[in-house]
């Protein structure tokens, strides 16, 4: 018997159809039939295109109904399919393309002007309006093992790896989560997180489809948009970073409450205790935090919304394993110690593509992230492989001290990362973002590390920075620390 997502979609959605719900509200909205008719046309223009099965189909457009019914549309016929970011230039998309053979480039219309007459190194380009054929094309046959869905990774310098997810991969990942939150017909999710990022397309918008539920789709993330659609749509839950939420902070109103709202979710980056705290008690709700790679679909773990811990990424999904071994080797760490974080099962992606680097080893999924499980199966991240910071042939782990200093009254955020230094090899050194009004006390801030924590913790340098760099899915740029420290002491010789 063959199954792929796809078929499951399709499926789900007349079910939905013939239920009479809506697949998006908010200002626009869309029924599940309005957006099965969508998809199915997509599917037939695909068709029509003559595009291969399992070629690869990159997508450029805002986040709309359309581009999304196009996404899925691809995916129904054959295609192996792939939201690209719309900023990027003519010639990263190509590259990118090329490394992944890629082949067919579909460009909204608003956007299709960059990229006519610019070599796409035989990229053939349709305008996203003309490829609805308005036909109907069902998925023919597709099987788990056939390729779904393509990723590139967030990675800041070098050549782009493109990860390749497989259609019983996006089963297994969506299986996982719709039992751990329950998402039901009863849900309407607040969508702000991009379309290109895995969480955007597999737990924001797959997970809901199949569940009944309703997507509130916002093109970007703005807080004060982000408030009203929680105050005038009435979402169960949203997805987003930690950064979203820190950002909306400062624009509720004290003490307001959204009688709907059922939690929070939050991945893609790690949260401090503190501001975990500070968005729970603004929004009245739970804050469930979870955890995943793009190399394995999406989530590995997750915190149920009914019991969450924080300080943890939560317990395993349904269909996965993840385990801990000594970060040296290939064999797992004793029970209850710490351990290089590995994720085994059908949610890993089939492989990169445009790198010989594989990091799935025996069938387990290298992540980089050192962790350790509770006695009630709730996984915490201790740290990462290669942050740690070797000082004096000791190992530092950045995530202790950061977790110290974010709990001093003056200090809203900090990264630490690690700087070269003649004599020890490497040092820590932090980077804080101060709460408004605040002023910038080096030495007490040291003093307050090397009050709680050992010697080798107190950072060598504590800088005042006025926000955190980022990278496209909101997590705390390392590498952008690293090179404003270098540039610094190129300045000072």
């Amino acid at each position: 018997m063959t199954d792929s997502i796809s078929a499951r979609l399709r499926q789900a959605i007349a079910h939905h159809a013939q239920a009479r719900r809506m697949a998006f509200s908010g200002p626009e909205p869309v029924t599940y039939a309005e957006f099965g008719r969508l998809i199915d046309g997509y599917a037939a223009g695909i068709c029509d295109w003559g595009v291969a099965r399992g070629a690869k189909v990159g997508i450029i457009a805002p986040k709309t109904v359309t581009a999304i019914a196009a996404y899925f549309g691809a995916m129904q016929a054959g295609a192996c399919t792939c939201f690209i970011e719309p900023g990027l230039a003519p010639e990263i998309v190509a590259e990118q393309a090329d490394t992944v053979e890629m082949l067919h480039l579909v460009v909204d219309e608003s956007l299709i002007d960059r990229f006519e007459g610019r070599s796409l190194r035989g990229l053939t380009l349709r305008g996203l309006g003309t490829l609805n054929s308005g036909g109907a094309s069902s998925d023919d046959g597709l099987d788990s093992n056939d390729a779904a869905m393509l990723l590139f990774t967030s990675g800041s310098t070098g050549r782009p790896k493109g990860v390749l997810l497989r259609h019983g991969s996006l089963i297994c990942n969506a299986e996982g989560v719709l039992r751990h939150t329950g998402t039901s017909p009863q849900d309407k999710l607040l969508h702000v997180m991009p379309l290109y990022h895995t969480n955007g397309v597999n737990n924001q918008l797959i997970v809901p489809f199949l569940a009944g539920a309703s997507v509130i789709l916002h093109d970007r993330f703005r807080p004060e948009a982000a408030i009203e659609a929680l105050r005038r749509d009435a979402p169960t839950y949203m997805t987003g970073v930690p950064t979203i939420y820190a950002r909306m902070l400062p624009h509720l109103t004290h003490g307001e409450r959204f009688p709907d709202l059922r939690f929070l979710r939050c991945g893609s980056a790690p949260i401090t205790p503190t501001l975990h705290q500070q968005i729970e008690e603004a929004f009245g709700v739970p804050l469930i935090v979870s955890y995943g790679l793009s190399e394995a679909t999406c989530t590995s773990t997750m915190n149920p919304p009914d019991r969450r811990k924080i300080g943890t990424i939560g317990t395993v999904l349904s269909g996965q394993q993840v385990r801990l071994f000594k970060p040296d080797r290939n064999a797992e760490a004793p029970e209850g110690s710490e351990g290089e974080i590995r994720i085994s099962g059908p949610a890993l992606m089939a492989g990169y593509l445009g790198s010989t680097e594989q990091p799935i080893v025996d069938g387990w999924l290298r992540t980089g992230d050192l962790g350790r499980f509770d006695e009630d199966g709730f996984l915490s991240i201790t740290g990462r492989i290669k942050d740690v910071i070797i000082r004096g042939g000791e190992n530092i782990s950045p995530a202790l001290i950061e977790r110290h200093l974010v709990t001093h009254p003056s200090v809203r955020d900090c990264c630490v990362v690690g700087a070269p230094d003649a004599d020890l090899g490497e040092v820590p050194v932090a980077f804080v973002v101060l709460k408004e009004g605040e002023k910038f006390d080096e030495p007490a801030l040291k003093a307050f590390v090397k009050g709680s924590l050992a010697r080798i913790y107190v950072p060598a340098e504590i800088r005042n920075i006025d926000v955190l760099p980022m990278n496209g899915v909101g997590k705390t740029d390392r590498k952008a620390l690293r090179r404003v420290w270098a540039t610094s002491l190129l300045a000072q010789v």
